[in-house]
């Protein structure tokens, strides 16, 4: 079987039609273990597609400066919207139960999508771009015993990534299943990020985690990097999701309009075959 394939003809135990979804962590890791092959393909695929910018970025850096290699780094992050709002809906349809190919999938809605998500990718990148360089400063200054006033930017810088994690999920959702022009995507983006704040806020949290012990012990947690690699990237993904995407879904009844339009689909293709 192909990395990008998968065989839905292997028998397996199955879910009853109307048995009930589990709920909380007994979800987290039925998704994990049931999609744990998929989550690291997506991983793989999302890593390709930051190359570039990565490689500017570093590149950029050690041969010219840091300022231009930010803009550089920045502009080659053209693909990093749409990939990562390929990565959400994959992710998001594994929360559906709807089994699909990753290749496929990823393909699609990146080939759909990757116009429109393009600046929102590339904002996202600036800001991760931007608080590396702040933490690497802020690291600094502590280490060098600087006034306590540095602690209030390490309230402010952590402040701001709680409450960009918040707000992202919900751009690349919309990008992914509501047709709506960008600035609308951001109000309605916002507007949801607060208005399901503790949701939002533990989406943010938990999605963070990972990244945040990976910091915490550098320069120890370099070894760890090919995990990084492999899966970090979806676990964080699917923990933020596991959060932040019933509220959307509730809010855009997305499930029961997918639902229906399969239902209405397959109707008209028997109808068609009589």
């Amino acid at each position: 079987m192909g990395i990008f394939s998968r065989n839905f003809d292997r028998p397996g135990p199955g879910v009853r039609k109307d048995e009930p979804r589990k709920k909380g962590f007994a979800r987290f890791f039925e998704l994990l273990t049931r999609d744990f092959g998929d989550l690291i393909k997506l991983n793989l695929l999302f890593c390709i597609c930051i190359v570039p910018t990565v490689a500017a970025l570093i590149i950029g850096s050690i041969w010219i400066n840091i300022g231009i290699a930010f803009i550089i780094a920045v502009l080659f992050a053209f693909p990093v919207g749409g990939a990562l709002v390929a990565y959400i809906y994959y992710i998001t349809k594994m929360m559906r139960d709807d089994p699909s190919y990753v290749w496929y999938e990823f393909k699609r809605k990146f080939l759909e999508n990757y116009k429109q998500a393009a600046p929102i990718g590339m904002l996202c990148t600036a800001f991760i771009y931007a608080q590396i360089w702040i933490w690497a400063s802020l690291w600094g200054a502590l280490l060098a015993e600087q006034p306590f006033t540095d602690h209030i930017w390490f309230l402010i810088a952590f402040l701001s990534i709680i409450i960009f994690f918040s707000i992202a999920p919900y751009l690349f959702m919309h990008v992914a299943y509501i047709k709506l022009k960008t600035r609308q995507i951001i109000k309605n983006s916002v507007l949801m990020a607060f208005g399901y704040f503790p949701r939002s806020l533990m989406g943010a949290l938990t999605g963070c985690s990972l990244w945040i012990v990976f910091v915490l012990f550098l320069p120890a947690s370099i070894m760890f990097l090919p995990v990084v690699l492999l899966i970090v990237v979806s676990l964080s993904l699917l923990m933020s999701l596991m959060w932040v995407w019933p509220p959307f879904n509730k809010h855009f009844t997305v499930e029961e309009t997918l639902s229906k339009r399969q239902g209405e689909e397959e109707e008209e293709s028997q109808q068609e075959n009589i």
